[in-house]
């Protein structure tokens, strides 16, 4: 069971002010129609007293089998966590009763992982941002049953990267992820190793995995309101923990950031206004850090960052989101969680720090895919109904057959004023435009969720170069989990040259 000390509940401040022009008025009008809440807007900046040391998930247990396979085991359960203590909150989680276990493999390992579910209904466990067969992803198709177990196995091929898993049942991925079912999954490689950058789990290599959540008076999580994006929570949880700090004794620190929440996107930031030196997105390392005055992340994107204590300071990560830093207007973004603050984590730093590790200006090569070897087009258009393409998900239909080893160009459309992202299983794609104009450094890596700014036009390429199963499909969806479940997901099947995929097909949307 978790345990942390006490906390001072924080206050959601209702920023000034209120919402009196007609366009507010009309939307809230309409959410109210739709029987969902219009949120206040929030702050916790200098609310938060910051007096539970964070907790740090545990690295996962594994054994090597004698033909050389990596073995890991999760057990998803129901139980009971005191996010105050003597305060039981019910929850779920993996080998525990809140989140799972860290996973850590290097590339060329060859992995299982033995899912047995605990719970009293079917669920699934999928390796988001992972390379792998269409039938261990562990999507709506593979589900697990009450009392069974599932034992994907697979072989790391890809670059180093800050991964996660979560639960992917059709219609309920957002209550079995808000109930605290998630986790992360760390690749390395030889590359990665060699650059120097801190590696000591927990001690300056630390996890975070930030949540929004409701609490009671007396500290019982409570379900967050529902507005159009999703449940938004007025408090945060990092690492499960309310009101973290962390205590560092190295002069460079680095952070892997999860926005583990099922529908809030955060702004990430110094207290200081010292810049957020991001090194690494989705999956794996830039070519280069970049210095931002935010890290946006929308839900289930990831981020590398690096902090450079000085001795004795204390700087708070903040999140702070405004309309223009997500490319919305004032009211949408009010009513959306967009324009609310939070402070996150406290670090803290020791009188006296290890020297910091000197790093190379070029962190790893990304050389740009050859838009001439595009072998087909398709687009994605995402409305206000929760569809794509004009069609709710239907696990009985593949939407779109692709070939094996082939580089395509998917172009993505948030046609609406509202929020929505982008989330590709199997492969990690490039952004080459938004709205026609290069993507700015922070999204020049390797990707596999993007949050959509409203009509916004995103041109993603992605090469799907193994794997080929006519008869399992992979998901792309909108990663703003209520949404997913109403229907805003579609399904693919990788194929040999010839093939057709073995499911129903429904209407293609692409051209060559």
């Amino acid at each position: 069971m978790l345990r942390t000390p006490t906390l001072r509940r924080p206050r959601a401040a209702v920023a000034a002010g209120t919402l009196l022009t007609a366009t507010a008025t009309a939307v809230a009008v309409g959410l109210s129609g739709c029987g969902l809440a219009v949120p206040a807007q929030i702050s916790t900046i200098g609310d938060v007293a910051f007096d539970r040391p964070l907790a740090i998930p545990p690295i996962a247990e594994s054994h090597v089998d004698a033909d050389g396979t990596r073995v890991f085991s999760l057990d998803a359960q129901a139980g009971t966590t005191e996010f105050e203590p003597g305060v039981p909150s019910e929850t779920w989680g993996f080998d525990g009763s809140y989140l799972g276990p860290t996973l850590v493999a290097e590339r060329g390992e060859h992995v299982r992982v033995d899912v047995t579910n605990s719970l009293d209904e079917p669920t699934t466990v999928h390796w988001h941002g992972m390379h792998l067969p269409a039938a261990m992803d562990g999507g709506p198709h593979q589900m697990v049953d009450p009392g069974a177990t599932w034992s994907p196995e697979w072989t790391i091929d890809q670059r180093a990267a800050t991964l996660w898993y979560h639960p992917h049942p059709h219609g309920a991925t957002e209550s079995h992820v808000r109930r605290g079912l998630a986790g992360l999954f760390l690749l390395h490689d030889a590359d990665e190793r060699a650059l120097g950058l801190p590696s000591e789990y927990g001690v300056d290599d630390v996890p975070l995995i930030v949540q929004d959540t409701g609490f009671s008076a007396d500290g019982r999580r409570e379900g967050p309101q529902r507005g159009y994006a999703g449940g938004l929570g007025d408090e945060l949880l990092v690492n499960g923990t309310r009101g973290p700090y962390l205590e560092v004794s190295d002069g460079l620190v680095r952070l892997r950031l999860l926005n583990a929440s099922t529908a809030r996107t955060y702004g990430f930031t110094w207290s200081d206004g010292r810049p957020v030196e991001l090194i690494a997105t989705d999956g794996g390392l830039l070519e280069a850090s970049v210095a931002l005055d935010r890290v946006v992340l929308s839900p289930g994107e990831r981020a590398e960052v690096l902090l450079r204590p000085t001795p004795g300071e204390r700087v708070v990560l903040r999140s702070e989101l405004t309309a223009e830093a997500v490319g919305s207007n004032r009211v949408i973004a009010a009513t959306n969680g967009d324009a609310d603050s939070f402070d996150v984590l406290e670090v803290r730093a020791a009188d006296v720090l290890d020297p910091a590790p000197s790093l190379p200006a070029q962190l790893a090569s990304n050389p740009p895919f050859d838009p001439a070897e595009v072998a087909t087009t398709r687009r994605f258009v995402l409305d206000d109904s929760f569809e794509i393409n004009g069609h709710a998900m239907d696990l009985g239909r593949v939407d779109e057959t692709v070939t094996v080893d082939t580089l395509e160009r998917w172009v993505v459309e948030n046609d609406t004023d509202l929020p929505h992202s982008f989330h590709v299983h199997d492969v990690q794609f490039r952004i080459a435009t938004i709205d026609g104009a290069a993507p700015p450094p922070e999204l020049a890596g390797w990707k596999d969720t993007v949050r959509l700014r409203p009509h916004a036009e995103y041109e993603l390429l992605l090469r799907f170069e193994d794997y080929a199963d006519p008869a399992h499909p992979y998901m792309y969806h909108c990663h703003l989990l209520w949404h997913e479940d109403q229907g805003m997901m579609g399904q693919f099947a990788v194929v040999e040259p010839g093939q057709r995929a073995t499911m129903t097909e429904g209407t293609p949307h692409h051209g060559h």
